[in-house]
């Protein structure tokens, strides 16, 4: 380890929490504490409290939490290492040596970032003299600003086959430095070594410090063989774990709440000079697991940008595989598809960046456009083919290494082959005279009429709409119960899709906060903009002699309500399920229709055999319901 956790601990102890949150959080001081409005959401009320005795933070709105290094890496957008050296430095601290070995390596990384460094600055230099003009031209045809030309610090390679080894073997550098930056090819006869990069406009690539690890090249000949060509693996560069562009970027996403991720080096440009700072692309490679990593580090969504033609589809196909298995709760991407023939940098210059900005605020979700890519051209006429389609795509979850985040895509997908295939039992009922057309009426919901989710009409009924709504007053009440029925909760889906929506949020509140209280519950929910759902709820007539979920309730009598509830919703759903089937004509059953019927009844049987405790409902034990 490269830090010691006592070395670390001694940096928490000699660098004031609130000085370093405070240069960029206007702070209040209340009693022992420090609030704030916080800086990793957008809030009008300080939700946001530093506790320097304890050395956290906790925003009580979003859940953001940590201690001062937390804070560097979040908010800042600084890798751990660099915050600690920034804090270190600041403490006064002399960081840990390293072994000998680590030395030496460092030693030799660190001259190779010079070499870099001086490679960088010699290409910038010729794109302003005569040998850059062709170059020049070309970032005027394409219309890169000249801060754009400065700040990615665009340069030239010329045509002659030497120039750089020329250039740095005069300024100390030697051929062997250049062939392991990558910069000279050594040919295998011995001969002597040429520049790997000529005639090119050139883009250096730097880390997440802003250090120059490699370079790529768009040819100038239109003649060349490779359009782009990129520096080779090198000690400083693996190209799978480097974005172009992170360095910038970083800060960007903070700020934004998100990055977008596009294919090449003059889209990443173009969408700078239009304002979104917050853009990277990988480096001739589909991502890789690494840079998911450095992506999700940023935010939790990053929005992948590809172009809507047959090539930009494979690739978002390959993206979508190569995530399946990394995917992380709270940790996944969205996709916006182009208009095809067009990259980001055609749109932005022929449409405007208000025509990216409307792409990227509708990207579509990676479950949705799985699921397109795997239904899209199936043929579903026959239960054969339904099962051959639900076994395809139910085997690419299968990747899904998380066990959380597996679960419930086979349930959102599974819900989604039962939605698809009663439409198309509805159609084909239609089509051939034997049923009429689908029913397209709702069921009323909880506040005034509205309907329900598609799929889920039977959970309308009173008593189950009844029991959804006590289920979440219940939890509001009392969140300690999720330690216990997280699991139970989270599987349960109501009719109506803001309480659907407030039961996610309450979830979420839990998995990223254990042990909120009803307070800060509340207080969280409202921040996310949940105040005037709960406000109904506690104000619900159906609910008012249910005294168990109220606050003053005993935790053991909360908790027999709350699971009579769930066992009320649960009953709904399956009993919906099982009618939707035995509508099915008996033609159009399979075996595996007939055996989900089995279990749907058998689990029926199960839940309706409930203790007496439970049967009692609403009645208070010991005590009169008020």
């Amino acid at each position: 380890m490269r830090f010691p956790p006592r070395f670390l601990d001694e940096i928490r102890e000699r660098v004031p929490l609130a000085d370093v949150i405070g240069r960029s959080v206007k702070l209040v001081r209340a009693g022992r504490e420090y609030k704030g409005l916080c800086p990793f959401h957008n809030e009008k009320t300080p939700s946001f409290h530093v506790i320097p005795e304890k050395g956290f933070y906790h925003c009580f709105g979003c859940g953001a939490s940590g201690d001062v290094i937390t804070f560097l890496t979040d908010h800042e957008g600084l890798s751990f290492p660099e915050a600690v050296e920034r804090l270190a430095a600041e403490a006064g601290l002399d960081l840990p040596k390293p072994d000998p070995e680590t030395e030496r390596r460092e030693a030799r990384a660190a001259s190779l970032h010079d070499v870099m460094e001086t490679a960088a600055r010699w290409y910038q230099a010729q794109l302003t003299g005569p040998g850059g003009r062709e170059a020049r031209a070309y970032l005027d045809r394409r219309g890169v600003s000249a801060a754009s030309v400065e700040g990615f610090r665009l340069g030239v390679a010329p045509a002659q086959r030497t120039a750089l080894k020329e250039a740095l073997s005069a300024r100390g550098v030697s051929e062997g430095q250049m062939v392991e930056a990558g910069l000279l090819i050594r040919p295998e006869d011995g001969g002597a070594g040429y520049d790997r990069f000529r005639n090119r406009l050139m883009f250096p690539i730097a880390d997440g410090r802003g250090r120059v690890i490699a370079f790529g090249g768009r040819a100038l000949d239109g003649h060349a063989k490779a359009k782009y060509l990129n520096s080779p693996e090198t000690p400083l560069f693996h190209k799978g774990h480097a974005l172009y562009n992170l360095d910038k970027a970083r800060r960007a996403a903070h700020d934004a709440r998100e990055i977008v991720v596009v294919e090449g080096y003059m889209d990443v440009i173009a969408l700078a000079d239009a304002g979104i700072a917050q853009a990277v692309a990988p480096l001739g490679t589909a991502l890789t697991p690494e840079q998911l990593t450095l992506l999700w580090r940023l935010v939790p969504e990053p929005v992948l940008c590809f172009d809507g033609d047959s090539a930009g589809l494979r690739a978002a196909h390959r993206a979508i595989e190569r995530a399946l298995p990394v995917l992380k709760p709270g940790a996944s991407l969205s996709f916006a598809l182009l208009p095809e023939g067009q990259d980001p940098d055609d749109l932005v210059r022929r449409s405007g960046p208000e025509a990216m900005r409307r792409l990227l605020d509708r990207a579509t979700p990676l479950v949705d456009l799985l699921w397109r890519f795997e239904t899209a051209e199936a043929r579903l006429d026959t239960p054969e083919r339904r099962a051959g389609a639900e076994r395809q795509l139910f085997a690419k979850l299968a990747e899904i290494e998380d066990e959380k985040v597996r679960h419930f895509y086979h349930k959102e997908i599974g819900a989604r082959f039962r939605r698809l295939f009663r439409d198309l039992q509805w159609r084909q009922r239609g089509a051939g005279g034997r049923g009429g057309g689908r029913d397209n009426g709702r069921a009323g919901g909880w506040r005034s009429g509205t309907g329900g989710a598609p799929g889920h009409r039977a959970l309308a009924l009173p008593e189950a709409d009844r029991a959804a709504q006590m289920v979440l007053l219940t939890l509001l009440n009392h969140p300690a119960l999720l330690a216990h029925h997280d699991e139970q909760v989270a599987a349960l889906r109501f009719a109506d899709a803001e309480l659907n929506g407030l039961k996610n949020a309450v979830l979420d509140a839990w998995t990223r906060l254990p042990h909120l209280d009803r307070t800060h519950l509340r207080a969280h929910l409202s921040s996310d903009g949940w105040a005037e759902t709960v406000a109904r709820l506690d104000d619900a007539p159906a609910l008012a002699p249910v005294w168990q979920a109220r606050p003053d309730a005993a935790l053991a009598d909360a908790e027999l309500g709350l699971t009579h509830a769930m066992t009320l919703v649960r009953s709904a759903a399956l009993r919906a399920e099982l009618d939707a089937l035995s509508r099915t004509p008996l033609d159009d059953l399979t075996s595996t229709d007939m055996e989900r019927m089995r279990i749907l009844q058998t689990e029926l049987a199960s839940l309706s055999e409930s203790p007496p405790e439970l049967r009692s409902f609403g009645v208070a034990s010991g005590r009169e319901s008020s």
